[in-house]
């Protein structure tokens, strides 16, 4: 798991060193084809090409617009923000799943796992604040619409699940976000230059190579157990941070992200006891 938050952290290095050069749309339809070819011949690989098809294409379609809109406002986020900013934000995700699953689907949501919600919102508050003059932009907030997307993401996921492979799920999420993000960079497109395409490849296996680390994490340990470690992310993003870019987060943004990671690994660890 902490391999596989490694490489998810360079592959969105890799996104964002792409993003400062083409659109946000641009860089999110080919981070999807890049990636396609990877997964497909990991399934193919493993013989397991045939749990690629769905059987509720509707709520293929529907986690695949989500999945647009998730990853455009994350480019865009990266794009603009530093890793650590952005990471600090969208750590609210897996609290922002609870708040919803009771608003959308009506889940009964104990008093415990309300506080820790109103705790991430709280951080985030304190990096979104309008007197944190670094904190208060676009891409601050694309990074909070970002979290809300993965969020709605997992719910339509839990539903998939009775009926789809996980396999289905993500060569789906793949070609959603292919067609998506080049559809919306068809009018701006800027022809990629042919040092982007080594980045590209890399990046295409760097996703499927986190998508392999996961799969195992998880066929030898529970959720409960491996969802903590999603919050490594942080580390690497102040790492990747500090030794690609120079720079260092603000206090505030320490601050907010680290009532994120408490709320998030507070509504973790209730779930599973």
């Amino acid at each position: 798991m902490l391999a596989a938050v490694g490489a998810f952290a360079v592959m969105d290095t890799l996104l964002k060193v792409l993003a400062a050069r083409y659109p946000a749309a641009e860089v999110t339809g080919l981070r999807g084809l890049a990636s396609l070819p990877f997964v497909l011949g990991l399934y193919a690989w493993r013989g397991e090409l045939a749990k690629v098809r769905m059987n509720s294409p509707g709520l293929h379609l529907l986690r695949g617009l989500i999945a647009i809109a998730l990853m455009m406002t994350f480019v865009y986020a990266v794009s603009k923000q530093s890793l650590t900013g952005v990471y600090a934000i969208f750590m609210i995700a897996p609290v922002m799943v609870v708040a919803l699953a009771a608003i959308l689907l009506g889940e009964k949501v104990d008093g415990g796992s309300w506080f820790a919600v109103l705790l991430g919102l709280a951080g985030v508050w304190i990096m979104l604040r309008p007197t944190s003059a670094d904190f208060a932009t676009g891409a601050s907030l694309a990074a909070l619409a970002s979290a809300v997307a993965y969020a709605l993401a997992v719910l339509t996921a839990r539903h998939l699940t009775r009926t789809d492979t996980s396999e289905s799920m993500i060569v789906s999420f793949l070609v959603m976000v292919s067609i998506g993000g080049l559809a919306f960079a068809w009018r701006d497109w800027v022809p990629v230059q042919n040092r982007d395409w080594l980045l590209l490849i890399a990046i295409g296996g760097m996703g499927a190579v986190a998508q392999h680390c996961i799969t195992d994490a998880f066929r030898y340990a529970s959720a409960a157990t491996l969802a903590p470690m999603e919050y490594t992310a942080l580390l690497y993003g102040l790492a990747i941070d500090f030794v690609v870019w120079s720079t260092v987060p603000s206090p505030v943004v320490l601050l907010g992200g680290l009532l994120v990671v408490a709320a998030g690994l507070f509504v973790v660890r209730r779930a599973a006891r």
